[in-house]
């Protein structure tokens, strides 16, 4: 069944400040090791710019010294010059990822500009039509350039993200034939870059959504990871139910195990019943289990477990888990960045039924 979403403008702002960095420093254990087992590149994503950046180690100390391997990030959609990557805070980003050549840097990249402004599903139909034709090859060429200008050739790229819906404008379900093609001809585009390694993650939203989202697979040989964003809503109010549903977290398991890809979680986190320990809990034990390439929790209101401070037993679940096994399990209060709500021009009409989290917009660089 379709189900209508409003788009949630929930902006993270905030510097670190030096309480912050004190906070940091007192929780660092110099030595510790990580769970045994524990092998699953792990990130958040904290802000869309350099304080993501900035918060990364701060994430760590609170985290008893765990690695944050993953660093996670999104293109704006409003104009297509932000999706050729004409954004500066993506140095920011490269510096990081060439500081320790196990970390990864995973990139949401929208398919079309004005992606959340409720273009109708008749003109959907015919912007897929025409990215099918490769009307929009150029832009994508320009932004794998970019990327291979920065040093960062290798970012995994979540191309589309929750294509099942009906939030944005390059959702598959007005027509996935033509929505496929132009996913193969990104994909051909920007692999035809000199210098280049992306990896492309195929990452429907959890459930069927607008379209089962096996309808809108384009194919092995343009996919690279199978991921699913996955927050604690409907349907499935129970993590069981959230498995075992029509195109849950089971049948990503076992769809990609049949196509030979790894699976990812670029997005997961709370939502719709408040703090939510056995959530966390649950969700991190699965991972575990099925050894996904990365997974990275959306770390804002009303997602997340650090930087928000209305969730403090998901917090203290979220660390427990992760601590390395020696650590003391006693949870110190997270570092909490100011949030500023979105104002009501920012905000969509509310819509009854489950809301899709927008990580803020990021700022187009002028040419």
């Amino acid at each position: 069944m379709s189900r209508r979403r409003r788009r949630l403008a929930i902006t993270c702002i905030g510097t670190v400040t030096a309480g912050l960095l004190a906070v940091g420093a007192a929780l660092t254990v110099p030595g510790q090791e990580e769970p045994e087992g524990s092998d699953v590149a792990m990130g958040a994503y904290l802000d869309y710019g350099p304080l993501g950046v900035a918060q990364i180690p701060n994430l760590s100390r609170w985290l008893g010294g765990k690695e944050i391997r993953v660093g996670h990030t999104y293109l704006p959609g409003d104009q297509w010059a932000g999706i050729e990557g004409n954004v500066s805070f993506l140095k920011d980003w490269a510096q990081w990822r060439q500081g320790d050549e196990n970390r990864m840097f995973v990139l949401n990249v929208p398919m079309q500009e004005h992606n959340e402004d409720r273009v109708s599903d008749g003109q959907v139909a015919l912007l897929l039509k025409a990215g099918a034709q490769g009307q929009y090859d150029g832009h994508f060429k320009k932004l794998a350039e970019r990327l291979v200008e920065l040093g960062v050739p290798d970012t995994i790229l979540v191309l589309g993200w929750e294509m099942n819906g009906v939030t944005y404008t390059h959702r598959c379900g007005p027509d996935p034939e033509n929505w496929k093609a132009y996913w193969k001809r990104i994909v051909n585009t920007m692999r035809s870059v000199p210098g280049q390694k992306f990896r492309f993650d195929f990452a429907p939203s959890r459930g069927t959504d607008a379209i089962g989202w096996t309808e809108c697979y384009p194919g092995d040989d343009v996919v690279d990871v199978i991921g699913m964003d996955s927050y604690d809503q409907e349907p499935g109010r129970t993590f069981d139910e959230q498995v075992t549903q029509p195109y849950g977290l089971q049948q990503q398991v076992d769809f990609a195990k049949a196509h030979g890809k790894p699976i990812s979680y670029p997005e997961w986190g709370l939502f719709q019943q408040g703090d939510n320990p056995e959530y966390v809990r649950r969700m991190l034990e699965w991972i575990e289990q099925q050894k996904p390439l990365y997974h990275t929790i959306t770390d804002y209101c009303p997602h997340g477990v650090w930087q928000c401070a209305q969730n403090p037993q998901s917090a203290k679940a979220f660390r427990d888990a992760l601590l390395p096994a020696t650590h003391d399990s006693v949870v110190p209060s997270p570092a909490v960045l100011p949030l500023v709500i979105g104002t009501p021009e920012q905000l969509s009409p509310h819509v009854p039924g489950p809301v899709s989290p927008t990580p803020p917009s990021p700022t187009v660089r002028t040419p």
